[in-house]
């Protein structure tokens, strides 16, 4: 079973956190089961960039993003050639490191 680490984070995730995951399951899913409240203000529809993440290891592995995850990944904030949406990136085989970026592009957060 594939772990995703996910990086210290000030306000989501202090500490970090190492976490089981299922293959076939979104990051952003993940994220979700294990408290760690990622925003996803379209309630995971690819409609927005909220739940953009880096993946830092493992980028790789995942499926690549089709054109409209390539589309909302053009205005978020921070990007970086291993950003995705959390919401549509699923985990396969492979561990992977994520870094939840410290801003979205929402001026003020749902939480």
């Amino acid at each position: 079973m594939p772990q995703i680490v996910f990086l210290p984070h000030a306000e989501l995730c202090p500490d970090g956190a190492v976490v089981e995951a299922e293959k076939g399951e979104s990051i952003l899913n993940v994220a979700l089961r294990n408290g760690i409240e990622i925003e996803h203000a379209c309630e995971k529809s690819c409609a927005c960039t909220t739940c953009h993440v880096i993946v830092r290891e493992g980028f790789n592995d995942l499926e690549p993003s089709d054109d409209l995850e390539d589309d909302m990944l053009d205005k978020a904030w921070g990007l970086e050639p291993e950003s995705r949406l959390s919401c549509q990136a699923k985990v396969e085989d492979e561990d992977l490191v994520v870094e939840i970026p410290k801003y979205t592009v929402n001026m003020v957060s749902e939480g």
